[in-house]
């Protein structure tokens, strides 16, 4: 599943440094990690079960710069199964 532009929306904001940030959306729960400027760099998105896991997908952030540090390349990128 591709993510879609509101779910974007929610990961081009930048967040807390180095934290791991729990949101509710529509009907799925998300969970990310953030890198060191506050920028959502691991999702998982699915359903919370009982132990705080989210059962659902995985997904990887690419980031890629240039020498002079501008950004070139953002893409999310499915790598399969949150929790097995």
């Amino acid at each position: 599943m591709a993510l879609k532009e509101p779910i974007l929306k929610l990961l081009r904001k930048k967040y807390d440094p180095l934290s791991l940030v729990e949101l509710t959306f529509q009907r799925y729960d998300l969970m990310f990690k953030t890198d060191e400027e506050g920028r959502p760099i691991l999702l998982f998105m699915g359903k919370k079960d009982a132990n705080g896991n989210i059962r659902g997908e995985r997904y990887a952030r690419r980031l890629k710069f240039d020498k002079e540090g501008r950004l070139i390349k953002d893409h999310w990128d499915q790598k399969g199964k949150a929790t097995p």
